[in-house]
């Protein structure tokens, strides 16, 4: 794999999280730690940079899947919406500059940036009710670097992979969870 995981190894992961909203970014970083953390022990193979804002979570992301460095990419950002159309703009860009660092470089990079309408939206989603947005997409980078890594292996753990996991499914009529695919169709 890429950064040097092993298959059954902590993945290498960096974290790129704005400065910008920082009460809510902080509260989604430390999900995101959380979660790498639950699934690998000690977060030895973490690597956490700042940067100014979430336009910026774009340069950092491409830096980070082009060193050689690491297995994947978690973006993290909070985008709240002002008086103008600023704030569309800006999570447009990174939205497409992070799914263009992913294509163009082969790395799984997680979109953990919140767009909201105020900030007791995003407090709701960076560890409130609405859970943990940063955690979220650790968890969802997680299974992709090990999808990505069965798909180039063929090396498969079986029941202990995390494409088990149980995934929110806003789609069930319950307001349920779905559990990822296992095994060879």
């Amino acid at each position: 794999m890429r950064g040097g995981a092993k298959p059954g190894g902590a993945a290498r992961v960096l974290i790129a999280v704005s400065r910008y909203n920082a009460s809510v970014t902080d509260a989604m970083l430390e999900g995101a730690i959380e979660a790498y953390t639950d699934r690998f022990g000690a977060g030895e193979s973490l690597e956490i940079v700042g940067v100014p804002g979430a336009f910026e979570l774009t340069a950092a992301a491409r830096a980070g899947a082009v060193c050689g460095r690491f297995d994947g990419v978690v973006a993290l950002g909070c985008i709240i919406r002002g008086e103008t159309p600023h704030d569309q703009y800006i999570a447009s860009a990174v939205a497409e500059g992070l799914t263009a660092v992913s294509v163009s470089t082969g790395m799984p990079v997680a979109f953990g940036v919140l767009t909201v309408n105020n900030a007791a939206q995003a407090r709701a989603r960076a560890g409130g009710k609405k859970g943990n947005k940063g955690r979220e997409a650790m968890d969802a980078l997680l299974d992709t670097i090990e999808v990505v890594r069965v798909i180039e292996t063929g090396e498969d753990e079986g029941e202990e992979s995390t494409r088990g996991r149980v995934v929110p499914d806003k789609a069930a009529r319950t307001g349920g969870t779905a559990r990822g695919v296992k095994g060879k169709r």
